[in-house]
């Protein structure tokens, strides 16, 4: 059989499986669409066998391909990975047969769209069986719209005398004209955000812009959001087909070149999303590894996110293409050996030890740090929360320091330790850790559980918040949440209401009212005398308290 011949053709006897190979061997007049003799044939067949038989025929005219289908579409060769140049076609019409009088369907349209044919056309079969009526369709400039292609008024295709090789000449100079100069490339990706929903359109929201934040952290350009709503999750690929080829054509009209999902994807729903967009898939937690990997700065930061990432990633390595299934051998590996993949996998593990190993390590040198500060006796207070809530700002506005600040997510990943002097010669230490978030990837929270042990140490945790956001209560919850898998929810806390200089005196009022905690603001340095006397009484009364129940003399409340 010819490898020329694409499809599904289980079932067909040896003189059927002939029969299309001699299609292969046709040709047809370059400038016409396609001649009555090969659309005869290709009816005869596709009537006989119930199933959808299509050709690609390049601009000279000769049949590059047949495809065979199922009565409802063809399965055209897979080279979408293959993509035309701008402005430009792929050098092939598709045309193909329909068992009925219906038009062109979506699909046909979608492959038009993605694989930038010169042209698709559905040759109908008259109550005889002739050819009939035929649709066709091309594309557009502009192809950002909604409907990237021209769907021509049907004719019969006897009907049907344009000069094939000239249209297609004239659409690409239009395309050459709308597309312009290149542009100029530039580092950073462009990217489509999706979130799929149910019913809470304003929390699909709030999680979008919180997925375009982190985006921006990236150094990710956002060209399109996409809010989806559908009763439940496919479990194959998340969304249905319909939804991922109107993505398709979206992402190559706007040149994205990525796809970012707010929702933490399996690896075989990354594998069909990914199939059909043809560009690159990334969830949630992969977006979230990724801005952790940029901003690491410590020895420990990077081992951590790089353990987290390898974590990920093993589950999610699959053989893609033959070259994964070739064995390996030669002197010392007698026998069948192992494939790539397996070796990829073992490579991984053992890396994966390596990286253990020594996060252990490094544990141990921090808990000698601990152990030192523990036998000087200096209180340990750490500021904890939200990503983006303010930590960093207010552990420098109240000590005086400089540690790295942005307006962005995941600013700070290390631990920054800096002191504090009271009044009548006491001081503590104040600890700055990595912002939380909501859904923070599992195996991120146990890559950086060594780091977040130094909150064990802690008399008191500051849970610092932005008051001005809409999605304070959802942050504290997601807090709250992580301090209780880490099991530090039994660590006394006190509750700053920062940012107050972006919102309204009212509401700040009114959260204070509600959730009680210290108004402040980090960035001007406002209201830190209510907080910093709170923060005095609370240590030094716990400390009071330790101190007389190890002397045996009683026990002091701390309420």
């Amino acid at each position: 059989m010819s490898d020329r011949v694409y499809g599904n053709t289980q079932g067909l006897k040896a003189n059927q499986i002939r029969r299309l190979q001699n299609i292969y061997r046709r040709s047809v007049r370059p400038q016409e669409l396609v001649s009555t003799d090969l659309a005869r044939a290709l009816l005869e067949l596709s009537l006989e066998f119930g199933r959808q038989i299509g050709v690609l025929i390049n601009r000279r005219g000769k049949v590059e391909y047949v495809a065979v289908g199922n009565a409802h579409e063809v399965l055209l060769p897979d080279f979408k990975r293959v993509r035309a140049g701008t402005g430009r076609f792929r050098g092939l019409r598709h045309i193909h047969t329909h068992l009925g009088p219906k038009g062109l369907s979506q699909d046909d349209l979608v492959d038009l769209a993605l694989l930038h044919l010169d042209l698709v056309a559905a040759v109908c079969p008259d109550e005889s069986g002739l050819p009939g009526t035929t649709h066709v369709a091309h594309l557009m400039p502009g192809i950002g719209g909604e409907e990237p292609w021209r769907i021509l008024p049907p004719r019969h295709l006897s009907a049907w005398n344009d000069n094939v090789l000239e249209m297609i000449s004239s659409l690409e100079e239009e395309f050459s004209r709308s597309v312009g100069p290149p542009v100029v490339e530039t580092e950073r990706e462009r990217a489509i955000l999706v979130t799929v929903f149910n019913r809470d359109k304003a929390a699909a929201e709030a999680s979008m812009d919180e997925l375009a934040e982190l985006a921006r952290t990236a150094g990710v350009e956002v060209v399109d959001r996409v809010l989806h709503r559908q009763d439940s999750i496919n479990p194959k690929s998340l969304i249905g087909k319909g939804k991922l080829q109107d993505l398709a054509i979206r992402s190559m009209g706007l040149g994205a070149e990525l796809l970012i999902v707010d929702h933490n994807l399996s690896p075989g729903q990354a594998r069909a999303i990914g199939d059909t967009i043809e560009v690159k898939v990334i969830d949630r937690t992969q977006l979230i590894l990724d801005i952790f990997a940029q901003h690491a700065d410590s020895r420990d930061g990077k081992l951590q996110v790089e353990l987290a990432q390898l974590k990920y990633l093993m589950p999610r390595l699959a053989a893609k293409d033959d070259s994964l299934s070739r064995l390996t051998g030669g002197i010392g590996a007698r026998g069948p050996g192992e494939t790539k993949l397996e070796i990829g996998r073992r490579r991984i593990q053992e890396r994966i030890t390596r990286l253990e190993h020594e996060l252990k390590r490094l544990a141990r040198s921090r808990d000698q740090r601990r152990a030192r500060r523990q036998r000087a006796g200096i209180p340990i207070v750490s500021i904890v929360g939200y990503t983006n809530a303010g930590k960093s700002t207010l552990l420098n506005s109240l000590t005086n320091s400089e540690v790295f600040v942005e307006d962005m997510l995941f600013a700070t990943l290390d631990t920054h330790s800096r002191r504090l002097r009271f009044p009548r010669e006491r001081e503590i230490v104040i600890t700055d850790t990595v912002g939380f978030i909501r859904d923070l990837p599992k195996d991120l929270i146990a890559a950086f559980k060594a780091t977040l042990e130094e909150l064990r140490d802690a008399i008191l945790l500051l849970h610092i918040v932005d008051v001005s956001s809409e999605q304070l209560e959802e942050q504290m919850h997601s807090v709250e949440t992580i301090l209780e898998e880490l099991e530090l929810a039994e660590i006394p806390r006190l509750l700053a209401l920062n940012k107050i200089d972006k919102t309204d005196p009212a509401r700040v009022a009114a959260v204070a009212g509600q959730l009680g905690g210290y108004p402040i603001s980090a960035l001007r340095r406002e209201g830190f005398i209510p907080l910093l006397k709170a923060m005095e009484a609370h240590i030094w009364r716990e400390l009071t308290s330790e101190a007389v129940v190890k002397t045996g003399a009683g026990t002091v409340s701390t309420e």
